[in-house]
């Protein structure tokens, strides 16, 4: 396998700086001015993106025709409720259904206590027109359970008396379930379409990651769950309103992890001026009753925590932890010389640290400054209990120095730091142990911001021009990102070791850092073993620092260094191709070659 061009290109682009001792005067205006050139047109990009990948009616004949060979033909029941709606919003709704290529499902339409004359009209004649479709008239506001109690589906699917579902929304289902039966929960990308029929705004979403859903409603439409589940929790709750959805769906993941993602849109959510808000999907939009739904999760998980709300994301929420124990952090960092460098990163550990148990612990890896060695023994002095440093005068090996370091330090949890960082919060400690603490979690990363304010950091996708790429990088450092990325707790891959925390266990049960990979992607192999073993690695919004990137080692800018950089590309390619294929934590119908979260075309 070879290395990828944009890999070749960016090498060799690098050696051209080099050589010419390039850097552009205002990097700051550079960035503003692509990161708004890549931004000009969304909707033209998806418009160009759906000619490619929408069905045609060919292809939906032709899926149609394949409905008989399905083994198992469950029948799903979909479920709407109707209060007072444009009644050409509901008639096209019911219309959507009626279109499904897959002919074995029952549409249930409530009548949520609508006082419009012509929601009734509408609903008797629908009945007529398919038996496939029953009413519900109500006076009270469990439309839910309602319809449950009377629908026969082995799958119950939600959908919003203004939204449509694609002709082969169910389909797709079916096909999943024939090829996962043991699946109990699924979900689909989804876009948003307005009154002139218009779709925009695509939301390609991840496989299921249980940390970023506690931020936000994420899975959303089109949800489709087992009914013998839904009876099994015992169906929604009307107490949480419009946010019972979002409840539902936190009980329903506590009792099952069969939860498969189709990445493909499916359903189009109405987003028009005129009408209401979405009924199934209002959680954005109710802040109180989404907050008790994270609270009450935390409470049935035995996780102590604050659910905080996010300043940029109303209704989206930030976890934090209580801590049950502060057990020592040690702080590992690999150093050579530089020592003006090294003192700013240590300068703002020790002013800045709240964490009550931690030490630092330097690795030498063959200073001759005279300064680096001044830093060395100030520190010893300032910190004589909390503060030592080793030598392993070895040529450069990351891995091997961090390995290393390990084995020298007692701490419970290993913070690996790059000595180019400079911490700016004080409780950023406090919050990366609230998360490593969690048994389920692997690595924990934060948001690396350049010198100039743009995002260095904020988690890894793999996949990214052939291997892995930091996600939004180089966006504003207070830009929401997609769908929220960037301002969310959410899980990754994988995070950069400049800034990453494990509890020790973790890091031993994995091996540690792999040794033949001595400078590059080192730390994509540590969070993919974590990922391998079952692990959660983390994003915190809520830690920043500032890298200043590559101050140490510099670039990639002479023939050895590009092929020793080759070698460590072709063993993780070779090593973790699944992943670099398919991050379960990204969506194949974005961008592969840029990190910026746009569509792939």
């Amino acid at each position: 396998m070879e290395i990828s061009k944009f890999w070749k290109l960016r090498l060799a682009l690098l050696k051209f700086r080099h050589r010419l001792n390039f850097l552009p005067r205002n990097p700051i205006s550079l960035r503003q001015i692509s990161f708004r050139l890549r931004h000009l047109a969304p909707d033209h990009s998806y418009f160009h993106w759906r000619t490619q990948n929408s069905a045609r009616p060919v292809d939906l004949h032709r899926l149609a025709e394949t409905v008989e060979f399905l083994p198992h033909q469950p029948l799903i029941s979909v479920i709407m409720p109707v209060c007072d709606t444009l009644e050409l919003f509901v008639r096209k709704s019911i219309e959507s259904v009626i279109a499904q290529i897959y002919p074995n499902w029952e549409l249930w339409i409530v009548n949520d206590a609508s006082t419009e004359p012509h929601i009734r009209e509408l609903l008797e004649s629908s009945q007529a027109q398919d038996r496939r479709i029953k009413a519900i008239f109500l006076a009270t506001n469990d439309r839910f359970n309602s319809a449950l109690k009377l629908a026969t589906g082995e799958f119950i699917a939600l959908l919003d008396c203004q939204d449509l579902l694609t002709p082969d929304a169910l389909y797709e289902v079916a096909l999943l379930v024939n090829r996962h039966p043991e699946a109990d929960m699924i979900y689909s990308d989804e876009d948003k379409v307005d009154d002139r029929g218009k779709f925009k705004d695509p939301f390609f979403k991840p496989d299921w990651c249980p940390d970023s859903f506690l931020s936000r409603m994420y899975t959303s439409n089109l949800g489709v769950y087992r009914r013998a589940q839904i009876e099994a929790i015992g169906g929604f709750r009307p107490s949480f309103a419009e946010s019972q959805v979002y409840d539902f769906v936190l009980r329903f993941t506590e009792q099952t992890d069969r939860i498969l993602h189709i990445a493909k849109i499916l359903y189009h959510r109405r987003s028009d001026s005129n009408s209401n808000f979405n009924q199934l999907d209002r959680a954005n939009f109710a802040g109180n009753n989404v907050k008790k739904a994270v609270e009450e999760a935390l409470q049935r998980r035995g996780e102590v925590g604050r659910v905080m709300p996010i300043d940029l994301c109303p209704n989206y929420h930030l976890i934090r932890y209580q801590i049950c124990e502060f057990k020592l952090v040690t702080i590992i960092i690999p150093t050579k010389d530089l020592g003006a460098v090294l003192d700013r990163c240590l300068t703002s550990i020790f002013e800045k640290t709240t964490y009550p148990n931690y030490e630092v612990l330097v690795v030498d890896n063959g200073s001759t400054d005279r300064l680096t060695f001044a830093i060395f023994d100030d520190w010893l002095d300032r910190e004589p209990t909390r503060f030592r440093s080793q030598v392993l005068d070895i040529p450069f090996n990351y891995s091997a120095l961090n390995n290393y370091a390990v084995r020298q330090s007692q701490g419970d949890y290993l913070l690996f730091l790059n000595n180019d960082t400079e911490v700016i919060a004080a409780d950023w400690l406090d919050a990366m142990v609230e998360q490593a603490q969690r048994p389920q979690i692997g690595a924990v990363g934060v948001r690396l911001l350049y010198p100039d304010g743009t995002l260095q950091h904020a988690g890894v996708t793999a996949g990214i021009a052939g291997i892995a790429g930091h996600s939004h990088k180089h966006f504003p450092g207070n830009a929401l990102g997609y769908f929220a990325q960037i301002q969310t707790i959410n899980n990754y891959s994988a995070v950069t070791a400049a800034c990453l925390m494990c509890r020790r266990d973790v890091f031993l049960q994995v091996g540690g850092f792999e040794e033949d990979l001595p400078v590059a992607l080192n730390d994509i192999d540590l969070c993919f073993k974590m990922l391998a073993q079952g692990y959660r690695n983390i994003y915190l919004p809520h830690v920043t620092l500032y890298h200043y990137e590559s101050k140490s080692r510099g670039y990639e800018d002479t023939p050895e260094k590009q092929a020793r950089f080759s070698r460590e590309v072709l063993y993780i390619q070779n090593k973790w191709h699944s992943i670099i294929a398919n991050d379960p934590c990204y969506n194949p119908n974005l961008t592969r070659t840029r990190e910026d979260y746009s569509l792939n075309l």
